[in-house]
């Protein structure tokens, strides 16, 4: 009897959890690391990943998803563009072929281009002022950047054109920006140019080892650690709570593999096509032994 008490109690609290609508950001909360899902590259939109499109971020937001990941480079003429990559590959990933010339499909577009070529047939591409509007429309997003640019000076010219163009808007908005970096020295180069009230160390492309980004998160209060799959641990998830930083998982697309990374301590996970919802209901589900 007590066993069955215990699982409609544990029922109803994952109702009432699941259910409760979650604030704008301007109410009080924790920020960014109170949701469990980065959408990745806006979310996927028809099963397809990668877009970053207008219409990728009102299909994940209208699911209720709150945070946003963009890929974000310049184009020719130096406009800041939401875009993964510019190849050949990437072009036809947009189905984007017969919108450019064949000597422009693996090439830096300008910024006329970029925003002429629909993406899938009839999807819109997303430039930073369309980013900050968005930002403007719904309060309660947040936007984690992924600046593509390899070189140094390019990546710094990314973030002080964003910076700039926020602060001559609303430098409100900068507090729902979260610059992710991906070295060590990066989070000097960042601050330099705004300190950022939130800040992702994404490691993917470092060669620290887990107690030195455990002890860099711990010196210098990094919100948050995003994790390839491969390189998860409960050790390291430990490690990074008792530093004080939030762990996210990419990409993950599967609500059973979100599960088991929440249950070894991760915060959540970046998605393609995942919700809120779904990580939520298969965490539920997991722990009423379904």
């Amino acid at each position: 009897m007590r066993k069955w008490v215990a699982l409609l109690l544990l029922a109803a609290t994952a109702v009432i959890l699941f259910w409760t609508p979650r604030g704008n950001s301007q109410e009080s909360t924790g920020g960014f690391t109170d949701y469990k899902v980065v959408s990745h590259a806006m979310g996927g939109i028809r099963d397809h990943a990668y877009t970053n499109s207008y219409e990728a971020f009102i299909a994940n937001y209208e699911k209720g998803n709150r945070v946003f990941e963009v890929d974000l480079l310049l184009t020719e003429d130096g406009n800041l563009v939401a875009r993964h990559e510019w190849t050949r590959a990437m072009t036809e990933l947009l189905q984007q072929e017969d919108e450019l010339p064949q000597d422009r499909q693996a090439a830096r577009l300008t910024y006329e281009e970029f925003k002429k070529s629909k993406i899938l047939g009839g999807y819109a591409p997303l430039d930073w002022n369309d980013i900050m509007d968005l930002m403007e429309r719904f309060p309660d997003i947040y936007i984690v950047t992924d600046t593509k640019e390899q070189d140094q000076e390019e990546m710094k010219r990314q973030f002080a054109m964003l910076v700039q163009s926020a602060e001559a808007r609303d430098p409100l908005l900068l507090q729902r920006v979260v610059p992710q970096i991906y070295n060590r020295p990066m989070l000097a180069e960042v601050k330099d140019i705004y300190d950022f009230p939130s800040v992702i160390y994404t490691l993917y492309a470092t060669e620290d080892t887990d107690e030195e980004v455990v002890d860099f998160v711990a010196e210098h209060d990094i919100d948050a650690v995003t994790i390839p799959e491969q390189r998860v641990t409960r050790s390291f998830l430990s490690k990074l709570k008792e530093a004080g930083a939030a762990a996210y998982v990419n990409t993950v697309n599967e609500p059973a593999d979100a599960s088991r990374f929440k249950r070894m301590g991760a915060n959540g996970v970046y998605s393609d096509f995942l919700t809120e919802k779904e990580v939520e209901s298969a965490n539920w589900l997991y722990a009423l032994g379904k």
